[in-house]
């Protein structure tokens, strides 16, 4: 006849036998699952399209052209809700990238010169370098224009009526 305390041990034992075997289990289940990382370096170029204001161009369209064929486009999108967009060039074809954002009748044009390297050489935007491109000639006839405004608006104040 078996003692109850004598019941409570076997069954502790049974109980930390079947644990055992259950962590064996679970630690033989961890190891069939093992884990494999790959990576692969490309050069990636992100957009941030704005207006003048500030604001993002949220979903603008996006068409990229490569250099080896820039009359058809290599890839289209659109910006995500901050205006970025993200590509990844052809490693194989070095020149001059052409992207254009527009939304709502607004855009740019931007080209990427990428090398053989693939390090990205310039950007410029096309507004952006016709903006720096004011010459000194532009600016006096602009401060000209102004003054000229200015005396003939004077004059047909200062007229007599008759």
């Amino acid at each position: 006849m078996i003692v109850s305390w004598q019941r409570a041990i076997a069954r502790f034992a049974i109980g930390l036998g079947l644990g055992g075997i259950g962590l064996l289990g679970a630690a033989r289940a961890a190891e069939a699952h093992g884990v494999s990382i790959d990576y692969h370096s490309q050069l990636a170029i992100e957009l941030q399209a704005t207006f003048d204001s500030g604001e993002p161009m949220a979903n603008a369209q996006v068409t990229i052209y490569a250099p080896e064929d820039p009359a058809r486009a290599w890839k289209t999108g659109t910006t995500d809700d901050s205006g970025q967009f993200v590509f990844i060039p052809d490693a194989e074809q070095s020149g001059q990238w052409t992207v254009s954002v527009r939304q709502a009748g607004h855009g740019d044009i931007v080209h990427i010169e990428i090398n053989e390297a693939s390090n990205v050489t310039s950007a410029a935007s096309s507004a952006t370098a016709n903006a720096d491109r004011v010459t000194v000639t532009q600016r006096v006839l602009a401060v000209a224009s102004v003054v000229w405004g200015c005396i003939g608006t004077a004059l047909y104040f200062s007229r007599k009526t008759s």
